[in-house]
């Protein structure tokens, strides 16, 4: 079952990204982040998917160190460039909807390339920053991680160092960009009262 709502994902996601560099009538700001974000959910689905898939299918339930990290890494990246590409998406739905007539003018294709290119960077710092603290931390009992995949709070969990700062820096940033994305995507609409 896994598998097959797995396959469907990447069949749809990759068709999505096909369809529109193969027609040209799809060459649209729109069009640019949807398919940015079908590429993002392919990369975010295929992060920890596979690895869980085989863990069911043989009973390995072993990750190594280096694998996690890079695990962990992929999906905080994707996680926060989807929310940032979603973001971008509202900005150029209310350009197009409350000021049609400068659509062509605002949303060219530097504004789109910066607006994708800054999601992709916000979401490597955040992952970076994050992954880099959870494992400047020492780790020297437990190495279960009672989780499906590696993520931040249940690697973090497993430290015997203090975590009390990387904690704390870990709800600031998750803090700062939920209220960051929310401003984005409120932005438009404020601004059109």
């Amino acid at each position: 079952m896994f598998t097959l709502i797995y396959l469907i994902s990447l069949v749809g996601n990759l068709g999505m990204i096909m369809l529109i560099l193969l027609d040209s009538r799809l060459h649209t700001p729109m069009y640019f982040f949807l398919s940015n974000l079908s590429l993002v959910d392919f990369c975010y689905s295929s992060t920890v998917t596979p690895k869980v898939m085989a863990g069911l299918l043989t009973g390995d339930k072993i990750i190594s160190y280096n694998a996690c990290a890079s695990q962990m890494f992929f999906f905080a990246v994707f996680a926060t460039v989807e929310n940032y590409l979603l973001a971008s998406m509202a900005y150029d739905r209310y350009t197009a909807v409350c000021k049609p007539f400068h659509y062509t003018t605002t949303m060219t294709k530097g504004v789109c390339a910066h607006l994708a290119i800054g999601s992709y960077a916000c979401g490597i710092l955040n992952a970076s920053i994050n992954v880099g603290d959870t494992f400047s931390l020492s780790f020297c009992m437990s190495n279960v991680v009672h989780h499906f995949f590696c993520d931040i709070p249940a690697v973090m969990a497993l430290s015997c160092s203090d975590k009390h700062i990387s904690e704390l820096i870990l709800v600031f940033i998750s803090s700062f960009n939920v209220f960051l994305h929310f401003l984005l995507s409120l932005f438009p609409i404020c601004s059109y009262l």
